[in-house]
């Protein structure tokens, strides 16, 4: 199966996903709010996600936490940080940030040479800072309204704009469309997700404990965040989304 064939695939899908959550419009709970419109639909999905994340994907994260030598680890989590930084780089270009876009390029070109491809993250070390940036930040940068909030089958808290914005974050994902062993694409797509949700648990457990609401909790908490990410400021920098929490899209 071709290169071009797979990306076609992961682009299809990204749409089908956005097109499902606009007809989440068709379940709208009279009692819901304005800011989300489909909370009866979203409740359930949100639901299921859980469901996935308790019996699957929680405990392999917790395993590969406890039994993953910690180099590799770190290394795994460098690695797909150094890859995300190329697309981040490209990002804070379209959003007229120079300072962010030089510093993240920079980042990119020490952790490649020096930090061998990204398995050591040497810019961090000598003190360059990372100003995370993904396709639906950049929409609303410039202002395109993000939508009703959706969530978003097995990748969780999204809007109608992010999830337009994921569908192009996903299609051009050096990973999947430079990788062109179909093995070690998938098997690496899977370590990244193990090793970015091993990274939030303990924080899942007081998560459950502080928040009467859960689903109330994460879908403000990603409303503010997002919001944020994509506000100018007249001074400093612009908000930082870094979209590390509350998505499972890696």
């Amino acid at each position: 199966m071709n290169l071009h064939f797979k990306s076609l695939q992961f682009t299809r899908l990204g749409s089908g996903l956005a097109v499902m959550a606009v007809l989440a419009g068709c379940a709208t709970d009279p009692a819901a709010t304005s800011k989300d419109p489909f909370e009866a639909t979203n409740r359930r999905v949100s639901a299921f996600n859980d469901q996935v994340d308790s019996n699957l994907l929680r405990p392999v994260a917790v395993s590969y936490q406890k039994n993953m030598p910690d180099p590799v680890k770190k290394g795994v989590t460098n690695f797909f940080g150094n890859l995300k930084d190329i697309w981040s780089t490209l990002n804070n270009g379209l959003q007229a940030k120079p300072m962010e876009t030089a510093e993240t390029g920079l980042r990119v070109a020490v952790n490649t040479v020096f930090g061998i491809y990204g398995l050591f993250d040497v810019a961090t070390m000598v003190g360059i800072e990372r100003s995370s940036a993904d396709f639906g930040q950049t929409l609303g940068y410039w202002g395109v309204a993000p939508g009703p909030y959706v969530v978003l089958p097995l990748l969780g808290p999204s809007t109608v704009r992010d999830t337009a914005g994921w569908a192009i974050d996903n299609r051009y994902d050096l990973w999947r469309t430079e990788v062109d062993s179909v093995g070690l694409r998938y098997g690496g797509s899977a370590l990244r997700l193990v090793d970015k949700r091993a990274g939030f648990i303990g924080m899942d457990t007081s998560l459950n404990e502080v928040a009467l609401d859960k689903y109330t909790f994460v879908r403000d908490a990603y409303l503010q965040r997002r919001k944020a990410a994509t506000q100018r400021k007249a001074n400093g920098r612009d908000g930082d989304d870094g979209d590390d929490g509350m998505r499972n899209d890696q």
